[in-house]
């Protein structure tokens, strides 16, 4: 006879959350007397006890052992009906999340012990991304929007420290600096819509909120309140779809979705490890998980869903394609995460959170697997970057070689692995609310992901081709530029050249040597951690899209209106097939075989092979043909130049024109314009102070007559 579940421990759940900030202060502080040894046995150690947590508390969820669990924990203050507390909601949409956070970041600890082990910063390093870990966990295990905040913003601060992590070079603070500004864009917008919470719901818990979002679903708010008076009409919008929007506007930073997206690829600026922990399983599916959590107010507003479903399509295939020129290797799978991250927005603005967390779960490990498996090639090739500089290393790397061959697979959709599963569920899910709305903006979205699988099959194969098949190109005496490089290689694997990113040869250390290069397979502690990820690239799809795309795993954590069907339609089909194999994923993989997706996929293998192995001349070509369209790739649509020359150089240039007029003009003049009036004013009062007794009694005489001379007209 089963057990009745029973309540979640929380000295364990404290564990959880405080193990990593207690590595984080150890390593930190007191990293020189621990040396690099201590440093990483007490971060590693503390984030290793947060997984084995973690994973328990995901299984005693998932099997019904214990209920979820939502209680303060401690309050900071209480200011009338307003109070700010810490407090942990504990459902399986938390519980996953814990998991795959906590699992991605022990790897990557691991992994850093290889990478930075000749780097001074070694125990600084290992202090950040423990801390960077604690600050993900208080965001995932918060019941309430403040602490989502405090999280929200702390990951923010040490992402802004880990990509600036080499301060010497002016390019990684020019990075980090970028990060920082754009997240405060996004950051601006997600405060405006927590500050509507508190004015509309009275309330920051989540499920004081969620409970009252309801009977605030038909009400308005004026935007601009004065227009009317001024003559215009007003600006009224639902509140729940004002607040959805804002909130949505921080995702978009946290999430790297257009125009907010430029930050992103910069950010690999910063050591590789932090590239997959940031880009993998953590900072960038903040916005994503948010979202999903908020699916309470996300469904009473079909206008904020739209506006979701039409941001991240457009991020979806338009980043996609500049990843298709880009001569950097991190660079590439940067965005492919770009890319990815539209994909599960979709998904969000389709009602279809589960599968939008789904995806957020495979791709946290086989992108993670990617960045890592690019960071042991750049060990190899001795901190080389350029794939142009790359190429035969297959035979020289074969752990590495086969994992980033089972990444790439996961990552394109390929049936039977991970990344097919969720990925083709969200292009179902796509099509499934385009046929049940039949509005522009669904059909948009529909056909932007599905476009997007063939980019990305693109983009992904010609990676693999240029690093890993071919010629060995780094043998090759290295020209004296990158223009000149590129010249020198287009013969064989041509692809567009971004001057922008010249600097990008290297990983935070000096330029890389072009000499004589002799790659070999990296360490062990590196290869681990590739091998680790790579297995659940491979089976994790497989063995959990049933229970958790389909079944009952999300209930109670996510919210989905009877009007938005795409999911329940989508496990009504997914039931019927059950009887094919296991829960049905064995005959979801045997349907894709003969679906749109795969067959693009497969046409962008076929291309990219075409290109990079049977003829290498078609680049060169396809170059010259399509010259325009590549050189709007090469400027990223002109992002970068809006947000640097445009907004911030417009920011720079008002403040000129500020300190000019208003400072030297306006202000300077009335303060100093006040001074010289006064001067004047006791230059003339000065003169009647003459010190002579006869000029006094002449004012007094004067005066007298004056007096009198007034009193005499008042008598008549």
């Amino acid at each position: 006879m089963p057990h009745a579940p029973h309540s979640l421990s929380l000295a364990i759940l404290l564990v959880i959350a405080l193990a990593p900030l207690a590595g984080a202060v150890l390593a930190g502080l007191f990293g020189r007397q621990l040396g690099r040894t201590g440093a990483h046995a007490v971060t590693i150690g503390a984030v290793g006890i947060s997984c084995l947590l973690s994973c328990q508390v995901l299984w005693q969820l998932a099997t019904g052992r214990v209920d979820p669990f939502n209680a303060n924990v401690y309050t900071f203050f209480e200011v009338g009906s307003f109070n700010a507390h810490v407090g942990f909601l504990i459902d399986n949409l938390t519980a996953m999340m814990m998991a795959v956070v906590t699992f991605v970041s022990l790897l990557v600890h691991v992994y850093t012990i290889g990478y930075m082990r000749d780097d001074p910063g070694y125990q600084r390093f290992f202090a950040y991304i423990s801390l960077f870990t604690f600050s993900m966990l208080m965001l995932v295990m918060s019941n309430n929007f403040l602490q989502l905040f405090f999280g929200w913003e702390a990951v923010g601060l040490v992402s802004y420290l880990l990509i600036g992590f080499w301060y010497t070079r002016p390019t990684a603070i020019f990075a980090n600096l970028k990060a920082f500004l754009v997240n405060r864009v996004g950051d601006f917008g997600f405060l405006l819509g927590i500050a509507g919470v508190q004015m509309w719901y009275q309330s920051l818990d989540y499920s004081a909120v969620f409970a009252n979002a309801a009977s605030q679903q038909g009400v308005l708010v004026q935007l601009v309140p004065a227009l009317p008076s001024l003559g215009f009409g007003g600006w009224d919008v639902l509140v729940t779809s004002f607040i959805c929007i804002c909130l949505f506007v921080g995702a978009m930073g946290k999430s790297a979705q257009v125009p907010l997206h430029v930050w992103l690829p910069d950010s690999m600026e910063g050591p590789t490890p932090i590239s997959a922990l940031i880009h993998a399983a953590t900072m960038v599916t903040a916005g994503i998980f948010m979202v999903a959590r908020m699916s309470p107010l996300f469904e009473l507003s079909d206008t904020a869903l739209d506006f979701v479903l039409f941001i991240g399509a457009t991020t979806a295939f338009f980043t996609g394609l500049i990843g298709i020129v880009q001569n950097d290797i991190k660079r590439v799978v940067a965005y492919s995460t770009l890319s990815q991250l539209g994909y599960m927005t979709v998904a969000l603005g389709a009602s279809a959170y589960s599968a939008a967390v789904f995806h957020l779960m495979t791709h946290a490990f086989f992108k993670a697997l990617l960045f890592l498996g690019a960071g042991s090639v750049i060990i190899a090739m001795h901190h080389e970057q350029d794939m142009r500089r790359m190429g035969g290393l297959r035979k020289y790397m074969p752990i590495t070689f086969v994992t980033m061959w089972i990444g790439t697979l996961a990552l394109t959709g390929m049936p039977l692995l991970s990344g097919f599963y969720s990925k083709d569920t969200i292009i179902e899910a796509a099509a499934e609310h385009m046929h049940e709305t039949g509005t522009w903006v669904a059909t948009y979205a529909y056909v932007a992901v599905l476009l997007g699988v063939f980019v990305t099959s693109f983009y992904s194969f010609r990676l693999l081709y240029l690093t890993f098949h071919g010629r060995e190109r780094f043998r090759d005496p290295a020209p004296a530029d990158t223009h000149a490089r590129a010249d020198a290689h287009a013969a064989h694997d041509n692809h567009a050249h971004d001057a922008h990113d010249a600097h990008d040869a290297h990983d935070g250390h000096d330029h890389a040597d072009h000499g004589p290069v002799e790659p070999r397979e990296s360490p062990l502690v590196v290869t681990i951690p590739l091998i680790l990820l790579a297995i659940p690239s491979l089976v994790i799809g497989f063995l959990t899209v049933g229970p958790m795309l389909h079944g009952h795993f999300f209930d109670g954590a996510i919210v989905t209106a009877d009007s938005h069907p795409a999911m329940a339609m989508l496990g009504h089909e997914f039931r019927e097939l059950s009887v094919w194999g296991t829960h049905g994923a064995l005959a979801m993989a045997l349907k894709g075989i003969v679906a749109w997706p795969f067959a693009l996929a497969l046409l962008g293998f076929v291309l990219a092979t075409w290109f990079y192995l049977v003829d290498p001349s078609m680049p060169v070509r396809m170059r010259r043909v399509f010259a325009w369209p590549i050189r709007v790739l090469e400027d990223k649509y002109g992002f970068d130049d809006l947000w640097i020359k445009g907004f911030a150089g417009g920011g720079i240039a008002f403040g000129r024109l500020a300190s000019r007029f208003g400072d030297a003009w306006f202000i300077d003049g009335i303060v100093n314009g006040s001074a010289w009036l006064m001067d004047r004013f006791a230059s003339l009062a000065r003169r009647i102070q003459s010190g002579y007794l006869y000029h006094y009694a002449f004012a007094m005489i004067l005066g007298l007559i004056v007096l009198l001379a007034m009193l005499a007209r008042m008598g008549h």
